[in-house]
């Protein structure tokens, strides 16, 4: 089994945070492992309560993983405070280098604050510089780097700017662009871009957590970073396209993680 670890918060309805992460490992043949930081009741109408895990609770659920299973690859989701990212920056920097996919959460689908003001200048100083990869949306870019995007020069302009952070790789999200959902990717050499085709629903929940989550479950199988993208792309694009015939919940719905299991299992094409 290939172990990977998801170090973000709770969702109770089961769409995004912690629990999409493990049904993305899970769908992907991985061995899905967990560092809960937060608690949230939410659903997919919204989220009406937070409580952020003790730091000393952060780090001993890492210290647990890594001294018995430790990780081939590790994303980061949810952490909402500047206490939390740090803890969790110390951990990783003094625990060898493997695979890290950042994902900047901020904002959660139905509009709901996730991250604490102070936790903003943490994520820049203490998180990003350890990342293999951070895969912000452009909101989340757009905080990040000072920029404004409107378009696609604007998200390479954000790309190189966050290089400037000190992440080996960026890949800015375009889900969010009146245009498509392309998304591009800068390795520290070059542009890659992953041409993705717009599908109207609102059953989206959870596909910042997915995405980034699906990113490292393939480099932790081997792939190259720009093959885990395109592998992710592929298998987020399937997981909205069948959660908008194949919905739950009377909100942003989630997507379906599952979406090719049975006679397409394996086939992501």
């Amino acid at each position: 089994m290939i172990p990977v670890l998801t170090v973000a918060g709770s969702d109770s309805s089961g769409g995004a945070g912690i629990q999409a992460d493990l049904k993305t490992f899970a769908a992907l043949g991985t061995y899905g492992m967990s560092c809960i930081c937060a608690l949230t009741a939410q659903n997919t109408k919204g989220v009406t309560m937070v409580v952020n895990t003790p730091v000393d609770m952060v780090k001993a659920q890492l210290e647990a993983v890594f001294d018995d299973i430790p990780p081939r690859a590790v994303k980061t989701g949810m952490l909402s405070s500047a206490p939390i990212v740090e803890t969790v920056a110390d951990f990783l920097s003094s625990h060898g280098k493997v695979p890290l996919v950042v994902d900047p959460v901020m904002v959660a689908t139905s509009g709901a604050v996730l991250l604490e003001e102070e936790a903003i200048q943490s994520y820049k100083e203490r998180l990003i510089p350890l990342s293999t990869l951070i895969t912000p949306n452009i909101p989340e870019a757009e905080v990040l780097s000072g920029l404004s995007i409107q378009n696609e020069e604007d998200m390479k302009k954000a790309a190189l700017a966050l290089m400037d952070l000190g992440p080996s790789a960026v890949l800015v999200k375009g889900g969010h662009s009146v245009e498509d959902a392309r998304d591009i990717l800068y390795d520290g050499r070059e542009f890659h871009v992953f041409s993705g085709r717009r599908i109207s629903t609102e059953n989206t929940h959870g596909t910042g957590c997915t995405l980034s989550s699906a990113i490292a479950a393939s480099m932790a199988r081997g792939l190259s970073l720009t093959e885990a993208v395109g592998e992710a792309k592929k298998y987020m694009e399937g997981a909205i396209r069948r959660a908008a015939v194949d919905s739950v919940g009377h909100g942003h719905g989630p997507v379906h993680h599952f979406w090719f299991y049975g006679e397409n299992w394996g086939h992501m094409e």
